[in-house]
């Protein structure tokens, strides 16, 4: 029997995460599809559910769950009614969702309801937002956990979780990074009409428990990179609330220091990453995959809390000017030797072997609480 495993996807972020694996099942004979929403299906973000349709041997349905301003209880709500109707009709034997995305605990919480065997992807980490919180109750929701390092494997059992149903396999999007890009950088630059010899990269999201503050977040931010007299390549924010406020900012920055783009494909925006000089923002590619590459990167504000420490990693408020001045003065250019602590690229290998094991495929679907010792 041909299992099938359904992933779900609502970001560009979270798609460079699951691809990795999705390709390392379906090349194990698994059959593999996605159910493709969120930010993939809205222009404004790239429309970047073309990017999901691209993998070969895979399929893809679309799901259109918000509008522009939707709240995120209705966003969850939508999602809720469309995945329940189309796992009614699929009955996939293994959802997987990742994260922190309310697409995510909708898609988590209807495989719980149905009794759908579901794995979540990196749980067990912490950050300074409800997207914490959102993360915490996919754990809870999921059959099973494929974290990223030996600490959030500690953090799932301090939440309940069985040792034998979490599998540390480390973070799936550095086994893309930790790999030739298949590009060169002269391709990504005359892609994406990149002029700029040197730069750095930028992203700041919305946080959602800071809506009211987070345009004057962005607007001190943008200036101090403004002052600095350096490059940028800057990526569009997340669709939460506050980005319109992020957007009203970005509107204003001059185009010939900041390169703005909606999104990137996975490969070029890797392949960016390893030849810059130096990451802002409050992305989890800049706690993360920009030290796996050893580029240096500066962590503003709240969004990103505890989530990682690293050599090449500094943080501070996004008003600080004398910070983020001290940060692209000091740091620009430099390299770091590759931090591992979200693991080594080798994910997608390890996923495919706990798969393999039937073992994992007997555990019961009615979870208990297991307390530690």
């Amino acid at each position: 029997m041909t299992r099938s495993l359904l992933f779900v996807t609502g970001t560009r972020a979270d798609f460079g995460k699951l691809e990795p694996l999705a390709i390392a099942a379906r090349d194990a004979g698994f059959k593999v599809s996605f159910f493709v929403t969120g930010m993939h299906m809205l222009d404004r973000y790239g429309m970047t559910r073309h990017e999901v349709h691209r993998l070969p041997g895979i399929d893809a349905a679309d799901f259109l769950n918000q509008r522009a301003g939707d709240p995120q209880d209705m966003v969850l709500a939508k999602t809720v009614t469309g995945f329940s109707d189309f796992v009614a009709e699929h009955r996939p034997d293994l959802v997987v969702v990742h994260g922190d995305r309310v697409e995510a605990l909708a898609c988590a919480l209807v495989a719980a309801m149905r009794y759908i065997r579901s794995a979540h992807i990196e749980g067990g980490e912490v950050s300074g937002t409800i997207d914490e919180i959102f993360r915490h109750c996919n754990t809870k929701l999921a059959t099973c956990h494929f974290v990223s390092s030996e600490t959030a494997k500690a953090r799932v059992m301090a939440l309940g979780e069985p040792p034998e149903s979490i599998h540390a396999i480390g973070s799936p999007e550095l086994d893309v990074h930790g790999q030739p890009s298949g590009v060169t950088l002269a391709e990504v630059k005359a892609r994406y009409a990149i002029p700029f010899d040197d730069y750095g990269i930028v992203v700041f999201h919305p946080v959602v428990s800071e809506t009211e503050t987070i345009g004057d977040q962005a607007a001190a931010l943008f200036n101090s990179l403004e002052q600095s007299g350096r490059n940028f390549v800057l990526i569009n924010p997340n669709n939460d609330p506050g980005s319109d406020a992020i957007f009203a900012v970005l509107d204003k920055l001059p185009e010939a220091r900041f390169r703005r783009l909606p999104s990137m494909r996975f490969a070029y925006f890797s392949e960016l990453m390893r030849n810059a000089s130096a990451m802002v923002g409050n992305s989890s590619a800049g706690v993360r995959e920009a030290p796996f590459l050893g580029i240096p990167s500066l962590d503003i504000g709240t969004r990103q809390t505890n989530r990682a420490v690293a050599p090449s990693l500094h943080s501070c408020a996004a008003d600080d000017r004398a910070a983020i001045a001290r940060f692209l003065a000091g740091e620009w250019g430099k390299t770091y030797p590759r931090h591992t602590a979200f693991g080594e690229g080798r994910a997608a290998d390890r996923f495919v072997a706990v798969l393999r094991d039937e073992g994992f495929w007997m555990q019961p679907l009615q979870k208990a609480f297991r307390d530690i010792g």
